[in-house]
């Protein structure tokens, strides 16, 4: 018997809908990553897409949710400096 796996059919449509979002809504958002600018390097959505592309979907989800609560520390962190950046987390809600 042969098992059929969703996971390539899911980290598909995951990065292509990443793509899109980068694509149209990213720059129409107004506002950068906060953990990319705090810290530099990737954008969030950069970083999920890697980790789509590098690692078992269940990894991915799992680097992705702490991704996303180490960005919204970068925002909290952005907030609270004499930043002249409007800091919001590109990541809400939580």
């Amino acid at each position: 018997m042969q098992i059929i796996t969703i996971e390539p059919l899911a980290k598909t449509i995951a990065i292509k809908s990443i793509n899109g979002y980068q694509r149209y809504i990213s720059p129409a958002k107004g506002f950068s990553c906060p953990h990319r600018l705090l810290h530099g390097g990737d954008s969030c959505s950069e970083y999920v897409k890697k980790m789509l592309s590098q690692h078992s979907l269940t990894e991915a989800i799992k680097s992705s949710r702490q991704r996303f609560q180490d960005c919204t520390t970068a925002s909290k962190t952005l907030a609270n400096s004499e930043c002249r950046f409007f800091i919001v987390p590109c990541c809400l809600p939580l």
